[in-house]
């Protein structure tokens, strides 16, 4: 499995508070099936002033112990970057980073209070050529309120990232239920940890895609861990990646509403194309 959002650089933000317990980390994950993991400490301003070169050198410098150590672990470079207004300009200049330099990036809105023209920001990524990866959208506490933008970006080809953890419920009911949901309606393209030691916030991807595997399938399971990780860390193109499918039971329920409402289509404005665009 490939793990692409990390805490796991030592003393650079809230994650590893220092090499033993990154190297704790790292046999954590080799112990969960995990080959390679993308460290992405936070570029927060004001609180993380962590750099592009800064990300660099401490992924070089933590790879070298691992090899040291004898950990079959790769490292690649990588941010969990907060949203700030000059992000593209950020991104061109090595200021802030990708994914193993690639067209893939991680986003991270704030928590508590919804951002003004949100849609807009990754609009301008987008058209920048890179493929926003929104992270953790089902631990926002605004995501009640605002699910209809997260679906809107899903379909402008915002991919989204939901935590392990969260299908397990260590982050609480509300973040496990938007968690399933997403999953079973097709809109969650990555499966990562979001890491931060071995205790609190543990690497624990496989107990995650056991927990998706339930949900969507063993397939598209190994797509949310193995095949889109992998695809984005080769820079392929989102299109030759394979699309989320959404579960089962979400399919048969929408075949069923859309049966029960046929003869009424006209009138309503196409009931069942709008929900064929929604869940196909």
């Amino acid at each position: 499995m490939i793990d692409l959002h990390c805490h796991i650089l030592p003393g650079i933000d809230d994650g590893a508070a220092d090499v033993s317990v990154s190297l704790a980390m790292a046999r954590a994950s080799v112990d969960d099936g995990v080959s390679v993991v993308a460290c992405t400490p936070h570029i927060l301003p004001g609180l993380y002033h962590n750099t592009g070169p800064q990300i660099r050198q401490a992924v070089k410098d933590l790879q070298d112990v691992l090899d040291d150590e004898n950990i079959p672990l790769r490292l690649v470079t990588g941010a969990d970057v907060h949203i700030v207004p000059d992000f593209v300009d950020g991104l061109r200049s090595g200021r802030l980073l990708s994914l193993a330099d690639t067209r893939y990036v991680l986003v991270e809105p704030p928590h508590h209070v919804a951002p003004l023209r949100l849609e807009d920001l990754f609009f301008n990524l987008l058209v920048a050529g890179y493929v926003p990866i929104l992270t953790h959208p089902e631990r926002l506490t605004w995501i009640n309120e605002r699910y209809a933008s997260i679906k809107r970006l899903v379909r402008a080809g915002v991919w989204m990232q939901i935590t392990a953890g969260s299908l397990v419920g260590h982050f609480g009911r509300n973040a496990k239920y938007w968690a399933e949901r997403m999953l079973g309606e097709g809109c969650v393209h990555i499966l990562a940890t979001d890491a931060h030691d071995t205790k609190r916030r543990p690497p624990n991807l496989g107990r995650g895609r056991e927990l998706a595997a339930k949900l969507v399938g063993d397939e598209e399971a190994e797509h949310l861990v193995v095949t889109r990780p992998k695809g984005g860390l080769s820079n392929a193109a989102p299109s030759d990646l394979p699309t989320p499918q959404v579960a089962r039971t979400v399919a048969e329920n929408a075949d069923a509403e859309t049966g029960t409402h046929q003869s009424h289509a006209a009138a309503r404005g196409g009931l069942s194309s709008r929900l064929r665009r929604i869940f196909g």
